[in-house]
């Protein structure tokens, strides 16, 4: 025998070999899941009594229909709480794509006035002279006067907003 043939023999074995362990594996898994089951069913779901008059087991049947009434109730919110979080899962999915696909291009700093900068946005057919300063309003500023009896007796004051705290307390 070649080196070829053989390199090819024993990997054929190699993978027969591991798909035997695989299924294996799988049938005792399949008989795990069962032995659970059953596990489960007999701690949680006793048999139910089924002798007596038929009161006895019309009142079992409406205690076994609250418990699936009960049990449908939980089943439904577990689907919904599934079905929000398999949706935020898609949407944070979309969001991630959304962000690895758009690269931000490195910006360079351009020093550039006004003027030359509607002169590239509008086109050069369009001269606008733009003078920032020349359209701002005028504005004076007023000097209030306190009357002289603010600067007075601080008593007179503090009982002015004792009266308006009343007025609020009041409300």
């Amino acid at each position: 025998m070649n080196n070829k043939t053989y390199s090819s023999h024993c990997s054929c074995s190699l993978q027969s070999l591991i798909l035997q362990i695989a299924a294996t594996w799988l049938e005792q898994e399949k008989k795990d899941v069962i032995a659970a089951k059953e596990a489960y069913m007999s701690e949680h779901c006793p048999p139910a009594d089924l002798s007596g008059d038929q009161a006895t087991l019309m009142e079992t049947c409406k205690k076994l229909q609250a418990l699936i009434d009960k049990i449908d109730e939980e089943r439904y919110d577990l689907e919904a709480k599934v079905g929000k979080a398999d949706k935020e899962i898609e949407d944070l999915k979309i969001k991630v794509v959304d962000l690895a696909g758009v690269k931000k291009p490195a910006l360079k700093k351009v020093r550039m006035s006004a003027d030359a900068m509607l002169k590239a946005l509008l086109g050069s057919k369009h001269t606008v002279n733009m003078d920032l300063r020349a359209n701002l309003k005028q504005v004076k500023k007023e000097v209030k006067e306190e009357p002289a009896e603010a600067v007075g007796d601080w008593r007179k004051n503090i009982e002015d907003k004792a009266d308006r705290k009343k007025m609020f307390e009041s409300a």
